[in-house]
């Protein structure tokens, strides 16, 4: 018994963490569907991809919610859910990430 209570909180403090997070593979959807046509070489956004900043680069970026300088929030761009799954797919794969990538 005393198992497998060890083996529940050790469950919940690996999986609650990660349920408060967003979703890496629909971040990666919704930066390619709402992001990547302002954020591409030659576009007005400059172009930028996960490896833009390093995880803590693009965590404050997220924490301040600023768009374009400050001139646009982000939540009014996309849907809330969308910003946090955004969030979860650029800091997953930044420049000093496990898993560094573009979004080919």
């Amino acid at each position: 018994m005393r198992n497998t209570l060890k083996f529940l909180a050790v469950l919940t403090a690996i999986t609650v963490p990660l349920l408060a997070e967003g979703s890496d593979t629909k971040g990666k959807y919704f930066f390619k569907k709402s992001c990547k046509s302002c954020h591409v070489a030659g576009a007005a956004g400059k172009e930028i991809t996960p490896l833009s900043k390093t995880q803590a680069q693009w965590k404050a970026y997220f924490a301040a919610g600023k768009h374009n300088k400050g001139a646009e929030k982000l939540d009014t761009l996309v849907k809330p859910d969308q910003v946090k799954d955004i969030q979860t797919f650029l800091t997953a794969h930044a420049s000093d990430s496990p898993q560094p990538m573009t979004c080919g």
